[in-house]
């Protein structure tokens, strides 16, 4: 791939692309996990928790190989992932972990000189981003078979891993049932106001905001947005502080992904005073997103970068993502956590073109910080 021109971006990009490029001063160089030295066999699994859940073999022969990942997703969560890959493969990881846009467009900003092999996002709009800037490069016929069509590129340059549908965590102790709203669009009415956080600089917020302009056209949704700011939406950081304030009662309503819920739910029990809600499937507050990978164009590791994607959706780290993070699986033919409602009954009745929220993501960046929701 031929060296590109800088690219010319807002002030709060470059803000945001300095950023990336100082975590990834501080991040590159360590590891998912610890490297075996190289002794041409097979080594005793020392691994613990919930990698050892994921791959409970003796790990392999340590190679040359080294693969360096992007990550937008948490090491929190990816982390037993990548350090069952590593013993499974014996191949080495160094992981970058960022926000999944920043690190796009640091990405895009260092062009055929990035160390980076494989992307891994948080929602499919940042790897979109990727895939039109023409960095992701074509995964195998195998690898793309591992899932449905609906959670692949349809030029085939990312794959989905797992599955987070968009829903309204609400307060139990604040909010009746039959208080609840029956669409998205009813959260600009005069009875939410003030008591509805939006967290408006989150990925997962942004790509969804991206579909809906798609489903909706940019007028309905910019318009939507600018009721909520005027109906005194609170901003929050992420997801989980938001679902966080929830429980504790701070406001009545945030929009999240469904598994934050869940999470605080198994882990405070009866003192976390919070439920998910989840609209009608024709409804675009029940969206479905999924995570996605993809491998960069420039890699010298094409093989094992694929074989890094193949383990994310072995059964053994699609069983991982689905009882620790609580979210869908979407290969290897495992099943939902328990806990977690049915797609088909709770939402996700949409047809979206994933591949243009690569395409839509600036212009959705654009249209948030005109809406006045940071002033």
């Amino acid at each position: 791939m031929t060296a590109r021109s800088p690219r010319t971006i807002s002030p709060l990009r470059a803000a945001a692309v300095a950023s990336a490029f100082a975590l990834l001063a501080v991040a590159c160089g360590s590891t998912a996990g610890s490297t075996t030295e190289s002794s041409g066999a097979a080594t005793a699994n020392t691994l613990e928790g919930a990698a050892a859940d994921i791959f409970s073999d003796d790990c392999a022969a340590a190679t040359d190989t080294e693969l360096t990942i992007y990550s937008g997703r948490d090491e929190e969560l990816v982390g037993p992932v990548l350090d069952a890959f590593e013993c499974a493969s014996g191949i080495s990881v160094v992981t970058n972990f960022g926000d999944p846009t920043d690190l796009a467009l640091a990405l895009v900003e260092e062009g055929d000189r990035t160390p980076a092999d494989v992307f891994l996002s948080k929602s499919p709009g940042s790897v979109g981003f990727l895939q039109n800037e023409g960095f992701l490069q074509p995964l195998s016929d195998d690898l793309l078979g591992l899932v449905s069509d609906d959670n692949a590129a349809d030029n085939g340059t990312w794959v989905g891993i797992t599955g987070r549908q968009r829903v309204l965590v609400y307060n139990t102790e604040l909010v009746s049932e039959d208080e609840l709203p029956e669409s998205v669009f009813d959260l600009t009415n005069e009875r939410f106001r003030g008591q509805v956080a939006l967290p408006a600089t989150n990925g997962s917020f942004q790509d969804w905001f991206t579909v809906f302009r798609a489903q909706e056209g940019d007028d309905v949704a910019a318009q939507w947005l600018a009721d909520m700011v005027a109906n005194d939406a609170i901003v929050t950081e992420s997801n989980r502080p938001t679902v966080d304030a929830v429980g504790r009662g701070e406001f009545q309503f945030g929009l999240v992904n469904h598994y934050y819920n869940f999470q605080q739910s198994e882990a405070l029990g009866d003192d976390h005073q919070a439920l998910n809600h989840s609209f009608a499937a024709d409804d675009i507050g029940s969206l479905v997103i999924v995570t996605a990978a993809g491998i960069i164009s420039t890699t010298e590791n094409p093989d094992e970068a694929q074989q890094l994607i193949e383990f994310m959706l072995s059964e053994g780290s699609q069983r991982y993502f689905t009882t620790d993070s609580l979210e869908y699986p979407l290969g290897s033919d495992v099943s939902p956590a328990d806990v977690l409602p049915a797609l088909d009954d709770s939402g996700g009745d949409f047809d979206v073109a994933f591949d243009d929220l690569g395409n839509g993501l600036e212009e959705t960046i654009a249209i948030i910080e005109e809406s006045g929701i940071f002033n």
